[in-house]
């Protein structure tokens, strides 16, 4: 009965899940943040037209000061499109406001999203036709972060020929690490022939076993690679190796972890875990993570009460410090779905970009709703324009990105 019930509701939350030394003093608020943020005026429901959208040329200006060594001759839009990664629907329905991300808005990094049993080779035609839009005006001819979910179980967005259907984690935990590494790369083999170079995988959310029924977002959808740290290490670690042996790059998510709230980011505001902190092992369990090569990082949207109370996770300076100094973490830092997850829709789209990218991070994922991106580019051209600090962050958070894609294969 429970298995029924289970995939009943699997099905209905199917397209939330596609879319991570002792405690430090308490931080002061986040500047211009607020967990209780005001609600929007408009409908909560993702708005059906995209609003007014910015002026762009290959004439703009470039960024008013700190343009960091290789972004010379960039223009403002084009590096502000590097920081943003837009949803495209595998499922089918119109592609108009995803390829106007790339198009109009030169956003650099695709994201496919939904479900599709089509295969390999339609998949690939899928992607052709975004990277094909690649050039020196759109993306200052920059290759794509073509990204998806292909974790496994219930979250696994690409099926059909060519692709093997994978296990859920807590299956995948069961093997030996080279066993597991092995079909890892083996999966990752398929999403290479697709022309996938980055997967949203693997989870590395700590569960406890005795709370895993009711933990939402990770536990309940057995996302989770067992209940200890030594196996979500040790699993994580031969899933990330595997994949990167087939050309793949991985993104270990849910920093800090989601494997104590009661409540999913996705479908529900005010989430809020009271248990994680600086030294708790959800969060030393990344720390291996990143000792064993991980270069994506996903943050969450969740709040953090131990590390600060005052900003979910993604828009939070302490947040991300803890994952940059203290865990030394020098690479790609990206958002959770900030198009469409209730638990940012306190905040327009626009603010949600800012605060991101205010805090320290680098890629702002809008996967379930392409329309949101012409408000959050414009947003963020207009902050940098107005600040010179956060005008040098766009170019910090440039210069990961166009780091990071440097390793992938061309």
């Amino acid at each position: 009965m429970r298995s029924s019930l289970l995939t009943v509701v699997a099905l209905c939350a199917t397209t939330a899940l596609t879319a991570c030394s002792g405690p430090t003093a308490e931080p002061s608020p986040t500047p211009g943040v607020s967990r209780t943020a005001a609600p929007p005026s408009a409908s909560p429901s993702p708005p059906t037209t995209p609003p007014p959208e910015p002026s762009a040329s290959p004439s703009s200006e470039p960024a008013p000061s700190g343009t960091a060594d290789g972004l010379a001759g960039w223009t403002l839009e084009q590096k502000v499109g590097q920081l943003l990664m837009v949803g495209v629907n595998v499922g089918g329905g119109s592609e108009e406001l995803s390829r106007a991300a790339v198009t109009e808005h030169h956003v650099g990094n695709v994201f496919l999203h939904g479900r599709s049993e089509a295969g390999v080779e339609a998949t690939r035609a899928l992607v052709e036709r975004y990277t094909s839009l690649v050039s020196a005006e759109t993306t200052r001819g920059e290759p794509m972060l073509v990204a998806t979910d292909q974790e496994g179980g219930l979250v696994q967005v690409l099926r059909g020929p060519g692709f093997s259907e994978i296990p859920r984690a807590t299956r995948q935990a069961e093997w030996p690490a080279p066993e597991l590494r092995d079909r890892a790369e083996a999966w990752g083999a398929e999403l290479a022939a697709a022309g996938i170079n980055l997967n949203l995988a693997p989870v590395m959310d700590l569960v406890p076993r005795e709370t895993a029924a009711q933990n939402a977002p990770i536990g309940y959808f057995a996302r989770n690679y067992g209940f200890t740290a030594e196996s979500v290490t040790t699993s994580a670690t031969a899933f990330s190796e595997g994949q990167r042996a087939a050309g793949v790059e991985t993104v270990i998510k849910h920093f800090p972890g989601l494997g104590r709230v009661t409540q999913n980011t996705d479908t529900a505001s005010d989430v809020v875990d009271d248990e994680v902190g600086p030294d708790s092992p959800d969060v030393q369990v990344f720390a291996a993570g990143i000792a064993a090569g991980a270069r994506f990082v996903m943050m969450s949207t969740a709040v953090y009460d131990r590390i600060d109370p005052d900003a979910p996770a993604a828009f939070s300076p302490a947040v991300v410090g803890l994952l940059r100094d203290d865990l030394g973490f020098d690479g790609v830092i990206m958002t959770d779905d900030l198009s469409a997850a209730d638990q940012v829709r306190g905040w327009s789209p626009g603010e949600r970009a800012v605060h991101a990218i205010e805090a320290g991070v680098d890629l702002v994922l809008a996967s379930a709703d392409p329309s949101v991106v012409p408000e959050m580019a414009a947003a963020l051209v207009e902050r940098a324009r107005a600040d010179a600090a956060f005008a040098g962050q766009v170019d910090a958070a440039v210069a990961r990105i166009l780091a990071a894609k440097s390793t992938l294969p061309r």
